[in-house]
């Protein structure tokens, strides 16, 4: 009796399919949380890129609207403003993901050498962040003696006019993954902003406002966070 009633307990299981949906979904459950995962990073990282792209948009205009106006209808640049401007992208932007901790900020003013008519040069950078990375396109008084193409990726360099200048930003930041490396491989995301100068700006130098005591300055020979 007791091998019959296995026969039959045996030959009722082989029929049964009821487990059939069960069993199906714990064979495909890992890769479906693997893909579902996988989406959320690589949603995450282009979140992330759009930050920066925003960030790197703030910093070029407010870069290119501060100054004080003199009485010669000239504006005045100020070291005081550049360090403000780079707080700014702090406050509106980097404290949702450190941006100055796992990132840099590079702001350069990009002119036209004195007593020429187009010889492109960077006239001064200013660089904030703890990330050790220096600038794809240039570092202060590149171009001076020969000159430069421009500013941005190769093809695409951005120019300035003669009595004129531009803030070129580049931000590029060290990808911090939401949820493991596992599902997106570690990289440095860049990200670049250029604006023309709004006023009438003193291009010859960056102010302090009291020289006996001067505002410290965001060279990029540092690597600090805010």
């Amino acid at each position: 009796m007791p091998v019959t009633r296995a026969r039959t307990f045996l030959s009722r299981l082989a029929r049964s399919v009821s487990g059939a949906a069960v069993t199906e979904f714990a064979l495909a459950a890992p890769l479906l949380m693997m893909a579902g995962l996988w989406g959320v990073e690589s949603a995450h990282r282009a979140v992330m890129q759009m930050r920066l792209s925003q960030v790197a948009i703030l910093v070029a205009d407010n870069a290119s609207r501060v100054g004080e106006n003199s009485l010669l209808g000239e504006t005045k640049l100020y070291e005081s403003d550049i360090n403000d401007v780079l707080y700014g992208a702090h406050v509106q932007a980097g404290r949702n993901f450190d941006l100055y901790t796992h990132g840099r900020v590079i702001l350069s003013s990009l002119e036209v050498v004195p007593d020429t008519e187009d010889q492109q040069y960077i006239h001064w950078q200013r660089c904030k962040g703890e990330m050790a990375h220096h600038s794809s396109y240039g570092e202060e008084g590149d171009g001076l003696a020969q000159g430069i193409t421009g500013m941005g990726p190769p093809g695409e360099e951005i120019i300035a006019f003669k009595g004129e200048a531009v803030m070129f930003v580049e931000v590029a930041y060290e990808y911090q993954p939401l949820i493991s490396t596992a599902f997106t491989h570690a990289e440095t995301l860049h990200a670049t902003a250029a604006f023309n100068v709004r006023d009438n700006r003193d291009l010859t130098q960056v102010y302090q406002r009291d020289p006996a005591q001067p505002t410290p300055r965001a060279t990029c020979d540092l690597y600090e966070g805010v």
